[in-house]
């Protein structure tokens, strides 16, 4: 669903935090908020969590105590983003239906008093949760200052009730019609599988069969998607044009097809936490990238951590000014706004230790005065950066499909979808060169260079757009693992890449999950294939050229084509059969970016990161940010910049100090 909400650009930046009024005496929320706006925020989060405060008891609503907290917000120049609390369904509820508590794959109901506990298709749980957002859409949804609404929290748990089994079997019906298709396609003969009954199918419970696996992942896709859009259905009449609907997501959870759960979204948004350590730019960027890929637009970072969590083995407090950073960083990946979880630490509950902006006796925790900086810096560009955008030439494709398919049958332990994918990120990151991670069944016009990192499963739309992609002048890169199933999680009756074997001139003659490395030359540089090489067989050898080959290792390999280039139309197919050391990939990507006349942004020593953003009068705004804790000189491409946040002119050299930003527009290119 786009909405002219969907296609609204931002007015301003935002800066806040998640705050819990139910959780303090209404007296202390005077100085709660003044604090926040002697802070610079100018959002606040309210009531994803507050189910028993606005609904005591069935039907008895108190919204009193919001209405409050909201107008004591606007008074104070402050907007609200407001939740439907759905996360978390009160006791005198799951009382009422016990069945609403969703079931384990072990038979066991989930405990009362967690978050994200029911049941995702439960019957009883819909009806309460319909009667719940109508009415909170009736009283707020036309408030001008309720800028936007967060339907539940981070998505997260599956149910394996009688219900839901079910509603399994329907969808399955609905899928193949017949179960002689059915079990054609997940070739039940095997280990005598065959389902002659809708009901004989399980819900899997550990490896299964890979057909009904992969279905099951679909369905509760599907469950998600149909859950989210009860409340979007009783939210959207009662909002204004201008009011956006999102769901905050987790960092690479794979618990659902977050492309197709966004698509009834106005805007993606999702809850960013280093966790334990520190910021690595280099592969968080992907995360944001990611996000902004669901939509394919801007998106705001919905939660992010003040200082440090409370759920790692080691809950590091970061650096002083890697949290700028961090912010900064979201921003040059096309956030909108950066929120931090939570305001107030809580006396009691699961969550005691996680970091927070006031500390318990309510006062400001040390982390206070860097999120004040990080306000102040939003404020000062906020008319420059609104409404700007990410614009890439380079697309990486992401499947869930592949991902579980490849999880549930790695063939090799240290083999991981999500790190390989990075493994091409990060090479794009060091260079400063923009991408976006999109769905792979994405529209690719207007890119230059596409990657289709282990891209395991191949369909018709997918394999139609790779042709014309190429086809018209696109570089594509095909990896290791790249063809080898249909839509099905069932085997190609053909070699890899299967119908992209003519557009990629090779084919695989054989696989090798690796417990040493195996040697790989190319022509200027010696390195090493890890966890996986694959043989490759040219198909055109006229056309096809080898640009390394395998060294002396398991026989098989030796001195075997590893990496392949490809004509096709008036682009270029790069196969790439090997999963390179890092200083070799760095050596490839740097090739092959070449080749598809991918230019970095800037060039900047590693640890100083150069983000572009784009305003509707297509201006260049440049984000330089310096991760490292020692001072960094840059050479400018230009014979004069402006720097907004210090409000100074610079030349073509910028010396940032350790955690230090620059925001630039250029005055001149140098020639």
């Amino acid at each position: 669903m786009v909405t002219k909400t969907a296609r609204k650009k931002a007015s301003k930046l935002y800066t806040g935090s998640a705050y819990y009024p139910e959780q303090w005496p209404e007296e202390r929320w005077k100085k709660d908020i003044r604090l926040m706006s002697e802070a610079g925020f100018n959002v606040a989060r309210l009531g994803e969590f507050a189910w028993s405060a606005l609904e005591p008891s069935a039907g008895r609503f108190n919204f009193g105590w919001l209405e409050r907290a909201i107008a004591q917000l606007t008074k104070a120049g402050i907007e609200t983003v407001l939740s439907t609390p759905t996360a978390a369904p009160p006791a005198w509820l799951v009382e009422q239906y016990p069945d609403i508590l969703a079931l384990d794959e072990n038979g066991r109901r989930v405990q009362f008093g967690n978050r994200c506990h029911y049941c995702v298709n439960s019957p009883e749980f819909h009806e309460a949760t319909r009667r719940l957002v109508k009415k909170i859409a009736e009283t707020f949804g036309t408030n001008p200052h309720v800028i936007g609404w967060q339907i539940d929290n981070e998505y997260n748990r599956y149910c394996y009730c009688p219900h839901c089994q079910q509603l399994f079997h329907e969808y399955l019906a609905q899928r193949y019609g017949t179960l002689d298709e059915l079990n054609r396609r997940w070739t039940t003969a095997y280990w005598s599988q065959t389902y002659d009954a809708w009901e004989q199918i399980p819900m899997p419970i550990g490896p299964h069969n890979p057909g009904l696996m992969l279905e099951f992942k679909h369905f509760m896709t599907l469950s998600y998607r149909r859950f989210q859009r009860l409340q979007i259905d009783e939210l959207r009449p009662h909002l204004k044009k201008n009011v956006w609907i999102t769901h905050n997501f987790m960092y690479w959870h794979d618990g659902y097809d977050h492309y197709e759960m966004s698509e009834d979204l106005d805007m993606a948004s999702w809850d960013w936490y280093v966790g334990m350590g520190h910021l690595d730019y280099q592969t968080d960027g992907a995360a944001h990238d990611l996000v902004r890929g669901y939509k394919r637009k801007n998106f705001w970072l919905m939660e992010t951590q003040p200082g440090n969590v409370n759920w790692k083995p080691v809950n590091n407090m970061l650096n002083k000014g890697e949290a700028r950073t961090m912010a900064w960083h979201a921003l040059g990946h096309g956030a909108d706004a950066v929120l931090y979880w939570q305001w107030r630490s809580p006396l009691n509950g699961q969550e005691q230790y996680h970091g927070t902006l006031l500390d318990t006796a309510g006062q400001p925790r040390l982390f206070y005065a860097e999120a004040q900086q990080v306000a102040r810096d939003f404020s000062a560009v906020s008319s420059l950066i609104a409404g700007s955008t990410i614009k890439a030439e380079t697309a990486i494709l992401n499947d869930y499909d592949s991902r579980w398919s490849i999880r549930w049958q790695a063939h090799h332990k240290d083999f991981d979808y999500v790190e390989h994918l990075r493994h091409y990120y990060r090479p794009l990151a060091v260079q400063n060169i923009p991408v976006d991670i999109i769905s792979a069944d994405a529209a690719l016009k207007g890119y230059k260079l596409v990657i289709a990192p282990a891209l395991l499963i191949l369909n018709d739309k997918r394999v139609a757009n790779l042709k014309a992609f190429v086809r018209n002048g696109g570089h594509l890169v095909l990896t290791i693992r790249s063809g080898m199933k249909d839509e099905y999680n069932a085997l190609l009756p053909m070699r890899q890449p299967g119908e992209l074997t003519k557009l990629a001139g090779v084919e695989v003659e054989e696989y090798y999950a690796l417990n040493e490395p195996v040697p790989v030359f190319g022509p200027d540089w010696n390195g090493n294939s890890y966890f996986w090489a694959e043989r490759l067989k040219l198909l055109d050898e006229a056309g096809t050229q080898i640009l390394a080959r395998y060294g002396t290792s398991n026989g098989w390999l030796d001195d075997q084509a590893a990496i392949t280039q490809h004509p096709y139309g008036k682009g270029t197919v790069t196969f790439v059969g090997a999963y390179l050391d890092d200083a070799s990939q760095k050596l490839l990507l740097q090739q092959i970016t070449g080749q598809a006349g991918v230019e970095p942004l800037l060039k900047t020593k590693v640890g100083v990161e150069a983000c572009r953003r784009v305003g509707a009068d297509h201006r260049e705004i440049f984000i330089l940010i310096n991760h490292t804790r020692t001072e960094q000189t840059t050479q400018l491409p230009w014979h004069a910049a402006h720097e907004h946040l210090q409000g100074v002119e610079i030349g073509n050299t910028l010396t940032l100090a350790p955690y230090g930003i620059a925001v630039l527009t250029p005055s001149t290119i140098s020639k």
